[in-house]
């Protein structure tokens, strides 16, 4: 029952969420890219220290770091690929204008709600592996979270959503996470059988955003000043994934 408690409170933080569209009308424009600049860098260090320093270590505690347990990092990443390549899923963290326009916005939603779908599979078996690891795994999806939810925000509003629907549509699809972690939950299996498969495939597909989707957004900006910020948020993502560890030691 803890397992379940923790996992479905954790998938509905995280569902939450899809509300920080809110502070597109709030803050300025230009506040809120320099905003998302630092917080891409920062998910983008939570994500590889989840995936290097809590993730990896768990899946080959048991057994070492054998052929499964690669294949599974290579899974990740081929289907993280396929679902931004072919459904049209993609991870925004800037906000829509006109020179970063975005259409579609019903598959944004469809993607959207399968790669939440995910992210509660993840959570969900994170925790059935360890509660430690299920914290850390919702706190990089988190940190992850906030910059995408705002990109997709926008990309409904441009989309022809008015606010209030794009508010409510993107939180529909943000609850995908709970049938995710449902799913999970009652199929259900060892934890050694679950670190052999859930947690690499987790790694690769952290790795992939991390890589892939966030990194590449930060190469966009050159200044000196603000990469000098994006190698601290990096670093800071990391740490905190380091001091996670050291916590559950």
């Amino acid at each position: 029952m803890n397992i379940w408690f923790y996992s479905l409170v954790s998938v509905f933080i995280v569902s939450l969420l899809s509300f920080t569209g809110i502070l597109f009308l709030v803050i300025s424009r230009q506040l809120l890219v320099n905003l998302l600049l630092f917080l891409v860098s920062f998910s983008a260090g939570a994500l590889l220290g989840d995936s290097f320093i809590h993730l990896l270590p768990e899946a080959i505690e048991e057994s070492g770091f054998n052929l499964n347990v690669s294949l599974m990092i290579l899974a990740g990443l081929l289907t993280f690929f396929v679902l931004e390549k072919f459904v049209c899923w993609r991870h925004c963290h800037v906000p829509t204008s006109k020179s970063h326009l975005h259409k579609f916005g019903v598959m944004n939603l469809v993607g959207d709600g399968i790669h939440n779908f995910i992210d509660g599979m993840v959570i969900a078996g994170s925790f059935l592996a360890g509660k430690q690891l299920g914290i850390s795994t919702t706190l990089a999806v988190i940190l992850h979270e906030i910059p995408q939810e705002i990109g997709d925000f926008g990309v409904l509003v441009y989309g022809g959503y008015s606010k209030t629907k794009a508010l409510f549509f993107n939180f529909l699809s943000a609850l995908m996470a709970v049938l995710g972690a449902v799913l999970v939950l009652v199929i259900g299996s060892g934890p050694d059988k679950l670190a052999q498969t859930i947690l690499p495939f987790t790694a690769g597909g952290f790795i992939y955003i991390a890589g892939s989707d966030l990194i590449p957004e930060l190469h966009k900006e050159t200044a000196l000043k603000k990469s000098f910020w994006q190698f601290i948020g990096l670093v800071l993502g990391i740490g905190i994934m380091l001091i996670l560890k050291n916590f559950s030691s």
